[in-house]
């Protein structure tokens, strides 16, 4: 690699390049899936923040203090662990918030994957700031590996339209240009265009939205739905319905790998069985 390669890799969403750091750096992660990675990269005895979100690898958090929700950290308690390093991510977090970190953090790494194939930048960024280049391209190779055997079965997969629920009072989704939309689309599940423009939707009188889906799929985060909700939403629409793990379309990082396997696997079962109940 280059000098001008290695500068490349370093340089985040916001445009910032940032200078590699030594062996002390103290690492505040506010992205649960980018807590795990950095433990993937080997990189767990610098991280000294987290969220409560941040719950894998389980057991290896545990010691590792917890400084509120992604989009309320308690920054005098971050202040307190005194990091040379943040994460943060553009859906996770508020602006505001990471505003005010910046004013007593040298080093503010803003992340915004958009696809699943971000997750390659994403693992040479965080490997090429903390001296972890060698793990972060094993990384990357495994998620080319899992890619390419997803890309191969899902070349023979009608494409469908579906719903997909992320939660509900009111009733909320997601659009074709987030993360989520286009890891669901990498399986050829194409989510539902609706009225709402925001990247996010409620669907609160957008009848077109139920009506359109082939399919509903209920995420397991953030709303936490059931077996119970799958069966009222069946009963109530007369379609295929199916909870998805949430971290299988939304976690960035290591569980971005497993999570395209795991929803290929579902979007298989449900090609092979479409009038079985899941």
């Amino acid at each position: 690699m280059t000098a001008a390669d290695a500068r490349d890799a370093r340089v985040d969403w916001a445009g910032v390049v940032h200078p590699p750091a030594g062996s002390a750096a103290r690492i505040a992660c506010l992205v649960p899936s980018i807590t795990e990675l950095l433990f993937a990269l080997g990189l767990g005895e610098r991280v000294v923040a987290r969220t409560g979100f941040c719950v894998h690898p389980r057991g290896a958090v545990r010691s590792v203090p917890k400084i509120g929700g992604t989009k309320d950290p308690d920054v005098a308690r971050l202040r307190a662990l005194a990091p040379t390093h943040v994460i943060v991510n553009v859906d996770e977090n508020r602006r505001e918030v990471v505003d005010e970190i910046a004013r007593f953090v040298p080093h503010v790494v803003v992340t915004h994957p958009q696809v699943p194939d971000d997750n390659r930048r994403l693992y040479a960024l965080v490997g090429a700031i903390f001296g972890r280049e060698t793990a972060a391209a094993t990384l990357a190779a495994r998620y080319d590996a899992a890619r390419a055997s997803v890309d191969a079965a899902a070349a023979a997969w009608p494409r469908e339209t579906v719903l997909y629920l992320i939660w509900r009072n009111p009733w909320m989704t997601v659009r074709a240009d987030t993360y989520v939309g286009a890891t669901l689309a990498a399986v050829g599940w194409d989510v539902v265009a609706t009225a709402d423009r925001r990247r996010y939707p409620a669907l609160d009188g957008d009848a077109s939205a139920w009506r359109e889906a082939g399919r509903i799929l209920l995420s397991t985060e953030p709303y936490a739905f059931t077996r119970r909700d799958v069966d009222a939403l069946r009963a109530a629409h007369a379609k295929p319905v199916q909870l998805v793990d949430g971290e299988w379309t939304s976690w960035y990082g290591p569980r971005a790998i497993d999570g395209l396997r795991a929803l290929a696997a579902l979007r298989a079962d449900a090609t092979a069985a479409p009038s079985r109940r899941p």
